[in-house]
């Protein structure tokens, strides 16, 4: 590849948030290294298909292991484990909270059935079709095992849909049901608890109709949760709730209506080494709420060695008050927002991350400024190191910016003491670029946002992929503007 690089100067010294850990790698997990797979055995009390799997818990005493034997259990009672057990299976068990949908009858060039539905209640949670506005209705139905598109009106059902009337307590389809099972998700949450010490293990959990931002399996504090598969939940598949120390790991999170894993108020957890893959089926906001891959709100730990992929949403967003947060070593790829947000929180450091293909989701918000995001975005947040990662081909490079975001438990939301060093940033078409944005009354110091060392892989030398504060610069002009005067650039 020929090489066009500018000459470097001396790499500038940058101080780095207090506490910030030591650089390390490892490899992000392969899709077939997690979840029930890789569960490993179960030894204690059996919970076979058609038991009432709450009633043995409640049976057994803290401490104590239960298994669930190979097959199907429908739970129509979310699992409430005491301290210290472990809810496993080393047989493949699938715990759904779908119930059998049966008697359907032909209407017109519809097929009905009665009865199944709760009475009407409320919508929650942000669409991306904000004037249908049904993303957060918590039911989904499954024909023949394929989950259908939920639409608005009896005259939108076409094949592959099915459209809910609560009015009449009625589910239409637009594909025939004639030999085929129907399933559709009632029971809201397969198993939560604020006990400590339980162990989750090697379970598959599905069509589970959580609220928005509610979870079909929620963590307790000092939890492991590992080697699950949870998939085709309505809203989020794993949620962490004051799930303080918790370590999440080798699990399978796909197919989730809302986002694959949630962190709320939990500090200290670890989510290592899961996939989490083509989340946000029920059509939540893309752009902007919480949709996607995995979203943390008041909390801290590590997210390392993740494969994150094809996500409707934000691959990983630490959003509200993060604090201490570590992103590193995962492969984040082709999610339809940013690759990872670190929005107005503090503390963060994202270091060796691979981060291709993001932020080309082209629904209501969308675009391809700095305003919209990049592989990497900062946002009005204060002591963020991003180093070592490898950024390449999303919508935009590093996007870094400042907005009037208001106060947070520290004071007022400000972008602060920023350091990009030892990046590789691809921008090689469309409008990719790597800057900083403000919005007026946002204005940042001097010496508080600094790019050093980092390479910069672009298709001309002349092309404009710098900005500063809304000037387009070439890599000389963002060399001369005194952003990264120690980094190098080449050409293909």
């Amino acid at each position: 590849m020929p090489s066009n690089k500018l000459p470097a100067t001396t790499k500038p010294t940058t101080a780095e948030p207090t506490g910030t850990p030591p650089s390390r790698t490892e490899p992000a997990i392969g899709e077939t290294d997690a979840g029930p797979a890789v569960a490993g055995p179960c030894s204690g009390v059996l919970i076979k298909p058609g038991q009432n799997a709450q009633a043995v818990v409640n049976s057994q005493p803290a401490g104590s292991t239960v298994c669930f034997a190979s097959g199907l259990h429908r739970i129509s009672q979310t699992i409430r484990p005491k301290a210290n057990m472990t809810i496993a299976s080393s047989a493949r068990a699938v715990l759904t909270g779908s119930v059998p949908l049966t008697g359907w009858a032909k209407s017109g060039t519809r097929w009905v059935n009665h009865g199944a539905l709760p009475s009407a209640y409320g919508k929650a949670g942000q669409c991306e079709d904000n004037k249908a506005n049904i993303c957060s209705l918590r039911e989904q139905v499954f024909l023949g095992g394929t989950h259908l598109t939920r639409v608005a009106s009896l005259a939108g059902v076409k094949a592959g849909t099915f459209y809910a009337d609560y009015a009449a307590n009625a589910i239409y389809l637009g594909s025939n049901p004639a030999g085929k099972p129907v399933e559709m998700s009632k029971t809201a949450t397969a198993i939560e608890s604020n006990q400590p010490g339980v162990t989750v293990r090697g379970l598959t959990i599905e069509h589970f109709a959580s609220p928005a931002q509610a979870g079909a399996l929620v963590s307790g504090p000092n939890w492991t949760v590992k080697a699950n598969e949870v998939r085709w939940n309505k809203s989020v598949g794993l949620m962490l709730v004051k799930a303080n120390n918790t370590k999440v790991e080798r699990n399978l999170v796909h197919h989730n209506g809302q986002l694959g894993v949630g962190q709320y108020n939990s500090l200290k957890a670890n989510v290592t080494r899961n996939v989490i893959t083509y989340n946000n089926t029920d059509g939540f906001w893309i752009a902007d709420w919480e949709s996607g891959g995995m979203k943390s709100t008041r909390s801290s730990g590590t997210v390392s060695a993740n494969l994150i992929r094809s996500n409707k949403g934000v691959g990983f967003w630490a959003d509200v008050a993060d604090d201490g947060r570590v992103i590193s070593s995962n492969k984040i790829t082709g999610n339809a927002a940013d690759g990872i947000r670190f929005e107005i929180s503090r503390n963060g450091v994202i270091e060796n991350n691979t981060i291709t293909g993001n932020g080309f989701g082209t629904g209501r918000g969308s675009g391809t400024s700095l305003w919209d995001g990049g592989g990497i975005n900062v946002n009005t947040s204060a002591n963020v190191t991003v180093r070592n990662n490898t950024v390449s081909g999303n919508v935009n490079g590093v996007s870094i910016q400042s907005r009037t975001r208001g106060d947070g438990p520290w004071g007022r939301y400000l972008l602060r003491n920023v350091h990009v060093t030892g990046n590789t940033i691809g921008m090689t078409g469309g409008t990719q670029a790597t800057g900083m944005v403000q919005n007026s009354g946002a204005e940042v110091p001097a010496g508080q946002l600094t790019f050093s060392a980092n390479t910069y892989l672009l298709d001309k030398l002349a092309a404009q992929r710098f900005s500063k504060f809304g000037t387009k610069l070439t890599a000389i002009g963002w060399r001369s503007a005194g952003l990264d005067t120690a980094g190098s650039f080449s050409t293909s």
